[in-house]
């Protein structure tokens, strides 16, 4: 896998993983670990990028 692919697979997770969060807050249901699960993995994926970006 190329570098510029391996980005656009991380940024395809990160928005999927921001459209998670956003479906999990407007659900009266949801529970507040599991939002904070899935923040702490947009985060993670996040400083990836950016510390791939920068190489």
């Amino acid at each position: 896998m190329t570098m510029d692919a391996h980005l656009v697979e991380l940024h395809r997770k990160h928005q999927a993983l921001s459209d998670a969060v956003e479906a999990a807050q407007r659900s009266p249901g949801s529970d507040d670990l599991e939002i904070a699960d899935l923040k702490k993995q947009k985060l993670k994926i996040k400083e990836e990028i950016s510390r791939l970006s920068r190489n």
